[in-house]
């Protein structure tokens, strides 16, 4: 991959910005669910990073790179891309303006605001993001930090890979990754080349990445909502990111809602982490979907409290 728009060396120089400002989160292991599924299952915890997910990593490396005259920066997400933008762009001291979905969980959209960000909402079934996000690029000349398809947020999300790869133990050759866009699906495989398989995995009815891995070609998920994996509800793969999956990804799993449900209540149990459902669909197919050692990364934390109570109940 030589024309690759991002390179290891830029994941490199991603974790360099990110010291000191982003956690360095662990790779956790629990006795009792290894031995409740017969195999050994590692669990890297985004959901401790800062805001809550992931999405930090990305957003603040990109913000990072922002030149001296940018005026701040724009975004649009379902709330953890959002929060990521909202709280470095506080920490940096610039304006941002996020475009929401509606329907996003409140506690999304509250702390995004509470980071001191403008929130615009839009339907999500009947409004274009991309639309709203190129007017207000145009009308208030700011930057526009995309959620995946933007070179230094897939750098910044690929940090996580390097962290997963200094601490894997051996015999662990499969990382299992929630996909959306795939920025973090294709930062983690560039980080990890070599060293494991990265797999994407999506809900039922959204796997548009998984579908494109098997056909060779982006195509696009036939509904915008359905699922409670409100994060990782993309319309298509990522023109900058697919290219990148389709060389070095293998094929992608799909979970159901009730999965990720018994995911996030197995996740408290075991390891007393709390999971949002699009967060924890890569644990859900490393639980009931993989015959292996492997490892997942819960990638946020951001849940509403009636949807965790809801996943709790599952036991």
């Amino acid at each position: 991959m030589d024309d690759a728009p991002v390179t290891r060396a830029d994941i490199d120089a991603a974790a360099e910005r990110l010291r000191g400002h982003a956690v360095r989160t662990p790779l956790l292991n629990a006795p009792l669910l290894d031995a409740a599924f017969g195999r050994r299952i590692f669990v890297k915890a985004e959901n401790l990073q800062k805001t809550g997910s992931f999405k930090f990593r990305g957003a603040f490396n990109a913000l990072s790179q922002l030149g001296p005259g940018a005026r701040g920066a724009v975004a649009f997400s379902s709330g953890n891309h959002a929060q990521g933008v909202a709280l470095a762009a506080w920490m940096m001291r610039i304006p941002a303006v996020i475009v929401m979905p509606a329907d996003a969980p409140a506690v999304k959209i509250d702390n995004t605001r509470a980071y001191g960000a403008k929130v615009v909402l839009y339907d999500r079934a009947r409004e274009d993001r991309d639309a709203i996000g190129a007017a207000l690029v145009a009308e208030r000349r700011l930057e526009l930090v995309r959620p995946f398809d933007d070179p230094r947020v897939i750098a910044g999300q690929g940090t996580c890979g390097l962290e997963i790869g200094e601490d894997l133990p051996e015999g662990v050759d499969e990382v299992l990754v929630c996909c959306g866009g795939g920025g973090l699906t294709s930062g983690v495989a560039i980080a990890l080349a070599g060293r494991a398989t990265v797999r994407p995995v999506e809900p039922k009815g959204f796997d548009d990445v998984s579908r494109s891995l098997l056909l060779g070609e982006r195509v696009r998920n036939d509904k915008a909502t359905g699922s409670i994996c409100d994060a990782i509800l993309t319309p298509a793969p990522g023109e900058m990111t697919f290219p990148i999956m389709s060389t070095l990804c293998g094929p992608g799993i799909a979970v159901s809602d009730e999965e990720a449900l018994r995911a996030m209540a197995l996740a408290w149990h075991h390891l007393r982490i709390v999971l949002e459902p699009g967060g924890a669909v890569a644990l859900a197919a490393g639980l009931f979907h993989h015959d292996g050692n492997v490892a997942v990364i819960a990638t946020g934390g951001n849940v509403d409290r009636a949807v965790f109570e809801r996943a709790l109940a599952r036991g």
